[in-house]
Formats: C-alpha cells, structure tokens, sequence
C-alpha cells in the first residue's frame, strides 16, 4: 500500500516533471520486487529470485545515477531508497535464514544493526545531505559485501553448487562490516550531534 502510494504520488505531477521522478518511480519498483523474490526464495525457485535480486541491484544502481547525474534528487527519494534497501535486503537475509542458507546469527546481526540505525537515519541523512558528507568507506563496504553474499548464496542454491570458502569468507566480510558500519552511525550521532 505504502508503495502504491508513492508510486501514484510521483505520477499525479504535471507530466513536465516526471523524468525529473524517475529515480523515485524506479525505487518502488525495487519496493515492488521483495515480495516475487521472497516468494520465489520460500518456493526454491532460486533461479527466478538470483534474476529478480539481480535486477533490484541494478535498479538501485540506476536510480542513484539517475539522481546525481541529472540532479533529479527530492525529498521523497531521500527516504524512499534507504527504505526499499532496507526492505529487499531483511527480507532477503531473513528468508536465507529461515532455510539454513546463511547462519541466523549473522541474519540477527544484520537485522539489529539496520533497526539500531533506522530510527536515526533519516536524521542522519539530512544532516548529511545538508552539509554535503557522504557516506563512510566502511558503510559502503558493508552494503556492497551484504549484496555480494545474498546474490551469491541463492547463485549457489540455484546452480547446486558448494562455494563454502567464498560463502565464509562474506559472512565474515559481512560480520565484521556490519558491526563496524553500526559502530560508525552511533560515533557520528554521539560526536557530532550538530553536522
């Protein structure tokens, strides 16, 4: 419904604006993509979930250039893309979780770490939107590591094949980057209540 919402919102403007809404309307699609990957990872279609993880990646990637390239940023935007993250890779680790494809301890790990920073990451966005800081080294370390090891876990399921070096080495990258990234958000909050 949210989804739906914010969909219809960006396409009720005069039609002169809408490329300019492009990034947001590409973000509810990514929004609109967790349910037939969720459903497809819950099914062992995995084939069907590595194609539609895939294509969410992308678009996450496109909607960002998108944004910076042509300056088609909003307000929307800065709370629609951390927010559909968010949705696509919990329901992700959580289903990978529930079928004993990735441990659930690092599920609950990155599933803390994301609920700790929630509540302080639109406030933290917009001060960092306003005085032009961009996100840490080991912040998009941990978002890059997280993809990385969701698409190759259902890659392994799909093909039937066993990576288990690759697969604990990321969970170790994953691990250690979740913790850091969430140490970084409660420094800054604490360090720099002004920024």
């Amino acid at each position: 419904m949210f989804a739906l919402t914010a969909l219809s919102s960006v396409y009720s403007m005069d039609p002169i604006f809408v490329p300019r809404n492009l990034p947001n309307a590409i973000t509810v699609f990514r929004f609109l993509l967790v349910a037939p990957i969720v459903t497809c990872l819950l099914i062992d279609e995995y084939s069907w979930a590595f194609g539609l993880f895939v294509l969410a990646a992308l678009s996450d990637g496109v909607d960002g250039f998108l944004a910076r390239h042509y300056d088609w940023h909003s307000r929307l935007g800065t709370y629609l893309d951390p927010l559909a993250d968010k949705a696509l890779m919990t329901a992700v680790y959580f289903t990978l979780g529930w079928q004993d494809v990735l441990p659930m301890w690092l599920v609950a790990l990155v599933i803390l770490r994301d609920a700790m920073i929630l509540g302080g990451a639109f406030v933290v966005r917009e001060r960092m939107l306003a005085t032009g800081a961009k996100p840490s080294v080991i912040s998009k370390i941990n978002t890059g590591a997280q993809v990385l090891l969701a698409m190759l876990a259902v890659w392994v399921e799909a093909v039937h094949v066993s990576w288990p070096l690759a697969i604990d080495a990321l969970v170790v990258l994953v691990a250690m980057s979740t913790v850091a990234s969430g140490l970084w958000y409660v420094v800054r909050g604490v360090r720099s209540p002004e920024i």
